[in-house]
């Protein structure tokens, strides 16, 4: 793995909040808003330019803002940019809780699958079309037509429940993403640690889903990762084993620019937001090609 190190870059991007409304559990209105990363040069009169972009999702606990605050991500993006590793693109950090605050007392794993399985619907109902209708895209506009003729060029990711949510998009919304980054979380489709403790029926589902979508291999890109001590390893350990089983659907390569599904162990990476985007940082230029 390629270890990044802060740089001082002068061509910086910047961070905007996009808001939008939603229910929470009880159905009642909510206000909410996701973090965008903006690269570099980003003119929004200039209609001609349109973006890939890339949903990047947090932790159990977290907020849209958790990235931002945990690690250096954008400052990764931004060198990757300026030193041309990888396209200018959009990033948007968003929430999958329904309230301001995340949870209260100690995590409870089913509240959390829940809340990332009631996230599903918000996402492709409100985020998107609020996002890339204030941004320069690749979809037209933000109908669920244009959303899913865009998809190639769309994305999402996230790190521990982040990345539950990430398997959860991949079944359920294949035809409006193509790039999918689960970062140190196993899927939870089945039950609360799937990859763990049903690691073949969880494959199963996921492999039925890609199946079912009518995407073949070359419409849909895994980019998995965790580290060696990191609470997420075994769980994905055993589900990314059991996905190679099927190399039909996950076509697994050690090269990360051929095939659609990679795995990145790094040896003594730990379960936190510095050692995952740095993963991301690894990943990135393989991405939207």
């Amino acid at each position: 793995m390629n270890k990044y190190e802060y740089h001082d870059v002068n061509m910086r991007g910047t961070i905007q909040r996009v808001t939008y409304k939603t229910t929470n559990r009880d159905g009642e209105p909510r206000d909410k808003y996701a973090n965008v990363y903006l690269p570099y040069g980003y003119n929004s009169a200039d209609k001609e330019k349109k973006y890939n972009i890339l949903y990047v999702m947090h932790g159990g606990g977290g907020n849209a803002d958790a990235w931002l605050d945990c690690c250096k991500v954008k400052n990764m993006l931004d060198y990757s940019i300026d030193t041309g590793a990888i396209l200018p693109l959009i990033v948007v950090f968003p929430s999958f809780y329904k309230e301001k605050i995340s949870r209260i007392g100690a995590p409870n794993a089913e509240f959390e699958r829940e809340t990332v399985m009631l996230f599903q619907k918000e996402l492709v109902d409100e985020l998107l079309p609020a996002v890339e209708t204030a941004f320069n895209t690749y979809a037209e506009d933000g109908s669920k037509e244009a959303l899913k003729v865009s998809r190639k060029h769309r994305g999402f990711g996230g790190f521990s429940m982040g990345s539950c949510t990430t398997w959860f998009t991949l079944i359920n919304h294949l035809d409006y993403f193509a790039e999918f980054v689960p970062l140190s979380g196993d899927c939870w489709a089945i039950e609360p640690m799937g990859g763990l403790r049903k690691p073949v029926e969880t494959v199963k589902l996921l492999h039925d889903s890609v199946i079912q979508s009518g995407y073949g291999p070359n419409e849909y890109f895994i980019h998995v990762a965790t580290g060696t001590k990191d609470s997420a390893c075994e769980p994905l350990s055993l589900q990314v084993n059991e996905m190679k089983k099927y190399p039909e659907v996950f076509v697994y390569e050690n090269d990360f620019s051929k095939g659609n599904f990679h795995y990145l162990l790094a040896e003594d990476e730990v379960h936190s937001y510095e050692s995952v985007y740095q993963y991301l940082y690894n990943f990135l230029p393989y991405m939207f090609k």
